[in-house]
Order: C-alpha cells, then structure tokens, then sequence
C-alpha cells in the first residue's frame, strides 16, 4: 500500500442517480474520502482520495472508468 490516489471523478447525465461510489465500496473495499463534490441533474464531479492496498485501488479505478465514469488522477496536488 503506497498511500491514497486523488482522483476527480466525473459523472455523466446517464450515472448521476446510480449509486456509483457506494457499489465500488461493496466490490473493491476501497475507501473513498470525498474532498469536494458538485451534482446536478445533468453532470456530477467528485474529488477524491481512494485508499487501499495499490491493486485493489487500480482494479476500482479500472472499473469506475469501464462503468462508463471518466477518472482524471490529480497526483499530489492539494484543491485550495
């Protein structure tokens, strides 16, 4: 494990009322720490630290992006 991945998760109209976040929590047992977070009825985004051992990270992130999310990695960078 190599510390959390910041991430800004982006959602389309077609993904907004699912509960994405959490179904990733039940299948990968990643924990999310949600930074900040915009949601309208058309587009949602998200900042966020995903925490767990590195595989288990990538397999999430790998899934979210196939579940049709778009995924940006924002590194070290701190949101002001």
């Amino acid at each position: 494990m190599k510390g959390p991945v910041r991430v800004r998760l982006t959602f389309p109209e077609a993904l907004v009322t699912e509960p994405i976040v959490g179904r990733m929590v039940q299948r990968f047992g990643v924990l999310p720490n949600i930074r900040r977070a915009s949601i309208d009825a058309d587009l949602g985004w998200m900042i966020c630290e995903l925490d767990g051992p590195t595989d288990v990270v990538e397999a999430a992130i790998s899934w979210l992006a196939a579940q049709g999310v778009g995924v940006d990695r924002l590194g070290d960078l701190l949101e002001g």
